[in-house]
């Protein structure tokens, strides 16, 4: 049986300005990055495979595009976070220079704000009711 989700791609045009946002303006971890060389696909040799996460997190976020998915970076990505302490994690944010395309507001189940990346990739942010 499945027991978890080990990865989710997140498509970026350039790699190194992704890998900076999501290890020093999200604070994620860098788990790999490694280059891709021979194992990539055909005119990616050049490419990282770069795999990064929050602490402690068991999915991790690989951010690459492979060929032919490039229409793909940008927009909504169905990608949403958890936080204990929504307000205080939008103000870090912020201040690291973070774009949030909503700001917090109460859904019933919980409050949420949204913010996208370098790439425009937008992702939510929730805090559930305890």
């Amino acid at each position: 049986m499945i027991t978890r989700a080990r990865s989710v791609g997140i498509y970026v045009t350039d790699q190194d300005r992704a890998l900076a946002f999501y290890r020093d303006a999200l604070g994620f971890e860098v788990l790999q990055d490694v280059p891709m060389g021979d194992m990539g696909p055909p005119g990616h040799e050049d490419k990282r495979w770069i795999q990064v996460a929050p602490k402690g997190a068991e999915t991790a976020f690989i951010l690459y595009t492979p060929p032919g998915m490039e229409e793909r970076v940008g927009g909504f990505s169905n990608v949403m976070w958890d936080t204990d302490d929504i307000h205080a994690t939008v103000a870090a944010l912020k201040d690291a220079g973070v774009e949030f395309t909503e700001e917090v507001s109460d859904q019933g189940w919980g409050l949420w704000a949204q913010f996208r990346d370098p790439d425009g990739n937008e992702f939510g942010l929730g805090q559930s009711r305890s």
